[in-house]
């Protein structure tokens, strides 16, 4: 259209995403790029990413989401495809207790450390907000500002689900069968004085890769009332109320979407 702009998309201010279904949008034949025919201006993007969209039919993408996000603009898709992976049994089973200054305990004494990556990127978050509060209101230097605030952000929850993604396909497959508490993370972020560090912990993520990979490997997973879960001695198995007793040993017994990047624009 004659004097219409073109470029990347403009979302509304709340909204960072648009999904589209099976039509508005085809694939290159090489798919290295994606063209968006709705009409909206977008057009054709190129597409950089590590995932080989060739294996997938086009009939096996159910939908297309454009996101986008402090470093860029990304294109995810939603195809439909089994994944099974073959291992062999190991004859374990492991229970798992989850804490803050551990990210869990199993129950051969085994502890995990938790990485905190919120607090260690703490003074960095910190200063990159000072220098957005310092920028005058509606300036490019603000919105510079805000987009290094975001990527700092984007780093940490990144960083997040790249630890409970390992961590969760570690387990999986060491173990036959896993069994974890069930906890309820959004009740126990309502206490003020721990919210930052439960939140930080990413529990609930850990929990979400646990059950996936557990049917993609064939595994047993139980989540357990988390009650009583850290009061039973290791040595007799009694249930002490006191948890605060120095010369007692406790054991805390608790028996697709494919995402490419498109590149910025360098003009």
């Amino acid at each position: 259209m004659k004097g219409k702009k073109f470029g990347y998309p403009s979302f509304q201010k709340n909204c960072r995403s648009v999904e589209y279904k099976t039509d508005s949008w085809k694939l290159s034949e090489d798919r290295k790029a994606i063209t968006f025919t709705d009409k909206c201006g977008i057009g054709k993007l190129k597409l950089k990413g590590t995932r080989d969209l060739s294996v997938y039919g086009v009939e096996q993408i159910k939908r297309v989401r454009l996101v986008k996000r402090a470093d860029g603009y990304y294109v995810q898709f939603c195809v439909q495809a089994e994944r099974l992976g073959v291992l062999s049994g190991t004859g374990k089973t492991i229970g798992l207790d989850m804490g803050l200054k551990e990210f869990y305990t199993d129950s051969n004494g085994v502890t995990i450390e938790n990485p905190r990556f919120l607090r260690k990127g703490e003074a960095r978050l910190k200063l990159a907000q000072r220098l957005v509060s310092r920028k005058v209101k509606g300036s490019s230097n603000r919105q510079k500002a805000r987009v290094v605030l975001g990527k700092r952000y984007l780093k940490i929850s990144r960083q997040r689900k790249d630890h409970a993604v390992k961590l969760a396909r570690c387990v999986i497959t060491s173990n036959d069968v896993v069994v974890y508490e069930d906890l309820r993370v959004s009740n126990m972020v309502k206490n003020h004085c721990l919210a930052r560090s439960i939140s930080d912990a990413s529990w609930y993520q850990f929990r979400v890769f646990l059950e996936y990979f557990d049917k993609v490997f064939g595994r047993v997973t139980i989540a357990v009332n988390p009650a009583y879960t850290s009061q039973e001695c290791s040595s007799c198995g009694a249930m002490v109320k006191n948890l605060y007793q120095p010369d007692l040993i406790f054991a805390n017994v608790a028996v697709r979407w494919i995402e490419t990047i498109t590149p910025r624009s360098t003009s």
